[in-house]
């Protein structure tokens, strides 16, 4: 597997982690609690595996951008919550970032 692989693999774990941090109700419900602790374990696996050949920055800040919008886009459809327009505007700007970084930066392992 590729670096890029394991990043969307760690992205798609965090997503449902986090998507069911909400649904544990502070850790109060079994089922959604064990999500979020198996899904953030699975998340730090695959990482960790993604630091062995693409620099921590470039990774960290691809793997915050995506998780950032598909963690909104999940919690739209979950929780219904709707972001309003300048936090739109603002992922679009995340979304802008992790493509600069993923076509132009020279640092990146392609």
């Amino acid at each position: 597997m590729t670096a890029y692989m394991y990043l969307t693999l760690a992205i798609v774990f965090e997503v449902v982690a986090t998507s069911a941090l909400k649904a544990s109700d502070g850790f109060t419900k079994l089922l959604p609690s064990l999500i979020v602790v198996l899904g953030y374990a699975a998340t730090f696996y695959f990482f960790s595996i993604v630091l062995k050949t693409m620099p921590v920055g470039v990774a960290y800040a691809i793997w915050c951008g995506l998780g950032i919008v598909l963690v909104t886009v999940t919690s739209m459809i979950l929780y219904h919550q709707v972001p309003d327009l300048p936090a739109t505007i603002g992922m679009g700007l995340i979304l802008s970032g992790v493509c600069i970084i993923n076509y132009f930066s020279k640092t990146i392992v392609h």
